[in-house]
């Protein structure tokens, strides 16, 4: 009996993980890299280590969180999605209000961690709280969605500079308009995957309203991000290493409407996948730049 509770216990915990997608963190690191660009720049090279750790463990609370309260909300959906079908909450391994507790646990964590910072980024934090809570039911009534969740992944940019210096300047919020355009860019990959059953069940997403013409408006989403990233290298006074991050940038954006040329599900979920490294290669421009310039 006491060997039954415990492979019952374990399994338990794993549901849990993959609620919060620990099992892919693609999530976090598209969440986390443009909060690096940002603390990185705001602290002109050297942000402060208390702020760097407060950072990194708020975006894995908050997009464990968001994870689950999204999966809360679409567990009417999941079970008729191909991709989401065997999700906990979808096939029935986990109550509804069993995710309940588990996002109010990750909540407060994550408040807990934010209750270290000043009162400037704290007050950001909980406009941040909100966008994140809101998207999983605001998305059903947008065409645009992914514009919405580009608010929530990138408002970990005003909250840096916030953080780092405790006001928000220009350049903070033309980072986050280059990130809201880079998340149009990857959600759509990734809602190009679900296109046919979202239209089965009613599912609005950026993938569906730009039809046939979705590679034509991701290509430009792709170079208004480069444009917007360019212009706020000069207003940061970066220079080559950091331009050389963005045209790396450009090399995978390249690549990624290479994988999506034919619009197959697969390809374009490697190409929403290979958006880790447009966000790894800026960044690493910017760490370069303010390490050797």
């Amino acid at each position: 009996m006491a060997g039954r509770a415990q492979v019952h216990v374990l399994a338990t915990l794993a549901d849990y993980a993959r609620l919060m997608r620990l099992n892919r963190p693609i999530g976090i690191w598209l969440l986390l890299w443009p909060t690096l660009w940002a603390l990185w720049i705001a602290a002109q090279g050297r942000p402060d280590q208390r702020l760097f750790t407060v950072f990194v463990c708020g975006v894995v609370l908050m997009r464990s969180a968001g994870c689950v309260i999204n999966d809360y909300a679409d567990r009417n959906f999941d079970p008729y999605v191909a991709r989401t079908k065997d999700r906990p909450l979808a096939a029935g391994r986990v109550s509804a209000p069993e995710a309940l507790v588990l996002f109010a646990i990750l909540a407060l964590a994550a408040l807990t961690v934010a209750l270290r910072l000043n009162r400037q980024a704290l007050t950001l934090a909980f406009v941040g709280a909100f966008l994140s809570v809101t998207y999983p039911f605001i998305k059903r009534f947008l065409s645009v969605p992914q514009l919405y969740l580009g608010l929530s992944f990138g408002w970990g940019i005003p909250m840096a500079f916030a953080a780092e210096t405790t006001t928000v300047p220009r350049l903070a919020w033309l980072l986050f308009l280059a990130n809201i355009l880079w998340v149009a860019v990857y959600d759509t990959m990734y809602a190009m995957v679900d296109r046919e059953d979202d239209l089965k069940i009613g599912v609005r997403s950026t993938a569906i309203l730009f039809g046939d013409a979705d590679r034509q408006v991701i290509a430009v989403l792709q170079a208004m991000t480069l444009v917007a990233l360019y212009l706020a290298g000069r207003l940061a006074h970066l220079g080559g290493w950091y331009l050389a991050g963005v045209l790396a940038g450009a090399g995978f954006f390249a690549y990624q409407l290479w994988l999506i040329r034919g619009r197959e599900p697969a390809q374009c979920l490697r190409a929403f996948l290979n958006n880790n490294y447009f966000g790894m290669a800026v960044f690493s421009g910017i760490l370069l730049d303010y390490l050797f310039h």
